[in-house]
């Protein structure tokens, strides 16, 4: 009989994704980065770029994404989507509208910086010099579905920084 590990391990599609993201969490900070994408989203090959496979529902996967975000005490995501998803047409790709539809109810708590892919790959690709990224693909099938997650600290904010720098710059031209 097999133990329960063994179990998980002949089908990390089941479990691992779930468990990874939930380890990531707790080990990502500020500057890391992690994306639900859709089932072609190429595996890149920057170091800190880790991706697995989910094989689970992409709407899925986004909510249990946003949500242990939601659950940490120390991050929250900055959020960005493809320019291209808005001019994808029904005939090319089924499903585009729902999907849109999904997704804007998903994000309506949210900024979202609308930015063309290649961009957006750029920035994963020199985050990920630096920074770890997760990237988490789904069974998605529709192109440009993919939402990138920028992490940053929930409990400090560019006003607090910009305060802190100036105040940190006055003391040393006193000095």
């Amino acid at each position: 009989m097999a133990s329960a590990r063994q179990t998980e391990s002949a089908d990390p599609s089941r479990v691992s994704w779930r468990q990874s993201l939930e380890d990531r969490i707790l080990l990502f900070g500020h500057r890391n980065w992690v994306v639900v994408a859709d089932s072609a989203y190429p595996a890149q090959s920057r170091a800190g770029i880790e991706t697995i496979v989910s094989n689970a529902d992409h709407v899925e996967v986004l909510q249990e994404v946003f949500a242990g975000i939601a659950r940490s005490r120390h991050a929250k995501p900055v959020v960005y989507t493809d320019q291209e998803l808005e001019w994808v047409e029904e005939k090319d790709a089924p499903g585009i509208f729902a999907y849109r539809q999904q997704l804007s109810g998903l994000l309506k708590n949210y900024a979202v910086d609308v930015r063309p892919h290649e961009q957006i790959i750029s920035m994963l690709d020199q985050a990920g010099q630096t920074f770890r990224v997760l990237i988490i693909k789904t069974n998605m099938t529709i192109p440009y579905t993919s939402v990138f997650l920028e992490l940053d600290c929930s409990y400090w904010n560019t006003d607090a920084e910009r305060r802190l720098r100036a105040a940190m710059g006055s003391r040393n031209q006193r000095e």
